[in-house]
């Protein structure tokens, strides 16, 4: 099959998902060599997340510490949208190694900190690497598989992310633990040159396709204002007046909203121009996925929350959390076979079922008359299960839908754009977070106030899943 008979697919079209078996038969390697990347990126995430209060013990830069995460994010989105010009440029596997020796430099910049400058400096160039890893896992799909394998290739990079959400926490545990925080990311360093070395072995020319089209230019102006805008909303969170918080807002969003007005007006595109237009299956897809991700940014301060309303210890309420990851995970890989109206109707279905999750925790997390105990812990879970469960379920048709809709010669740049609006929403959603919470009352400290920040922030993210309900309506239209 050509790389063009790919892209001549209908945006409606639906092809027979294959089996497990055939993708993890004879392809098991090219899979793992595939999604290995995303999954050292996940783990990383999550590891970091758990270390970080180490870090910051031994340091310092305490008033620095979400950047840890801001900067990582902003500079993933940047390494995201180099994706396509440098698969373009220097083919698949050299773009692959590429993104593996940056993320390792970065985590020998990171383990040999000795200020929290040098950290944010090895965590920006970490993250260049993990967006190019992260882009390059979708990027790579429609080069190496049939369009029959993408839902259970696309399923396997999202199990990637709730496998990282159980390891990650224990292995960062276990490290901060034994005042060892620095050997957490020199052990990413023998998974990293096996990486390489399953890479050079499996995604060679006679396994990829190359890139057709001529190389284009990397649209730096827009990235850079891409990554100012998650900046500049990030920076609302910290600062103690409203008025400059709503000015940082503001900003940030008027700058998102100027790069969109000039990405559509260029010949070289950052998104593709139909992910601008909700009333399409590009621009719907893109939209459901970015609200979806907003909507679990709340994971953030759930282990804060369990803490401190519900007696929870530091690794329960980290596994507690986890069940997000692994209903996420559990929706993907359970529905990934589906193809025709049944791929549909999932799409059509996770936003409901998220909403559903996500309001049960709204009304649990800050309840003071629900009585300690299996019980309800039980519920809590499962809100938190189910709300993962629901962005799941959809999640590998949405994906490939959007693949299918791509024009042609649009493939490579869609495969990375939705890596990047993945990105963008879990970078401006951990912001508006942190606004909402803070906002809220969350630094005043004690019971009541905590409660209330718990309230006000589930429930006002709970919109952002109700609102992907009418999209996905209009993106699983069976046309």
């Amino acid at each position: 099959m050509t790389r063009s008979s790919t892209s001549s697919l209908s945006p409606g079209a639906a092809t027979a998902a294959a089996g497990w078996g055939e993708l993890l038969g004879p392809h098991r390697w090219r899979a793992v060599a595939l999604t290995g990347g995303v999954a050292l990126y996940a783990i990383n995430v999550h590891i970091v997340t758990t270390i970080l209060p180490s870090v910051v013990r031994d340091i310092g830069g305490l008033a620095y510490y979400a950047w840890n995460v801001t900067l990582f994010v902003a500079a993933s989105i940047a390494g995201s949208a180099l994706t396509g010009k440098l698969m373009g440029a220097i083919g698949a596997r050299a773009t692959y190694l590429l993104a593996l020796a940056l993320f390792g430099c970065g985590a020998l910049l990171c383990g040999s900190a000795a200020s929290m400058a040098w950290m944010l400096a090895g965590r920006a160039v970490q993250g260049v690497g993990g967006g190019l890893l992260a882009a390059l896992a979708y990027a790579l799909i429609p080069l190496v598989f049939e369009p029959r394998f993408w839902p259970r290739a696309i399923a396997l990079v999202s199990g990637m992310w709730g496998v990282s959400t159980l390891l990650g926490p224990a292995v960062g545990g276990l490290f901060a633990a034994g005042g060892h925080w620095r050997v957490a990311f020199f052990a990413l360093l023998p998974l990293l040159a096996a990486q390489a070395w399953l890479v050079w072995r499996q995604l060679g020319p006679a396994t990829v396709r190359s890139v057709s089209g001529p190389a284009q230019a990397v649209p730096l102006g827009r990235i850079a204002l891409l990554a100012a805008s998650v900046l500049l909303v990030a920076l609302a969170a910290q600062t103690e007046d409203d008025w400059l918080a709503a000015a940082c807002v503001l900003a940030g969003l008027l700058l998102a909203g100027w790069m969109a007005r000039i990405d559509l007006r260029h010949r070289v595109n950052l998104l593709p121009h139909a992910a601008y237009r909700p009333n399409t299956i590009m621009g719907g897809v893109m939209a459901c996925i970015g609200l979806l991700v907003i909507g679990t940014c709340v994971e953030i301060f759930l282990p804060y929350f369990l803490q401190n309303l519900h007696g929870y210890d530091p690794l329960g309420a980290g596994y507690a959390t986890a069940a997000m990851a692994a209903g996420w995970s559990l929706g993907s890989l359970g529905g990934s076979g589906l193809g025709g109206r049944a791929a549909l109707r999932m799409i059509r279905l996770g936003p409901w079922v998220m909403t559903l999750g996500m309001a049960l925790l709204a009304l649990l997390m800050p309840a003071q008359w629900l009585p300690a105990g299996l019980l309800a812990d039980g519920l809590v879970v499962l809100a938190l299960a189910a709300t993962g469960l629901g962005i799941g379920m959809g999640w590998p048709h949405l994906v490939a839908r959007a693949l299918h809709a791509a024009q042609p010669g649009e493939e490579n740049l869609t495969s990375s754009a939705i890596t990047t609006v993945q990105l963008f929403a879990m970078a401006l959603g951990a912001a508006l977070a942190g606004l909402v919470a803070n906002q809220a009352g969350l630094g005043e400290g004690g019971t009541q106030a905590t409660a209330h920040a718990a309230r006000v922030l589930l429930a006002l993210f709970t919109l952002a899943p109700a609102w992907a309900i009418v999209v996905a309506r209009s993106v699983a239209r069976d046309r």
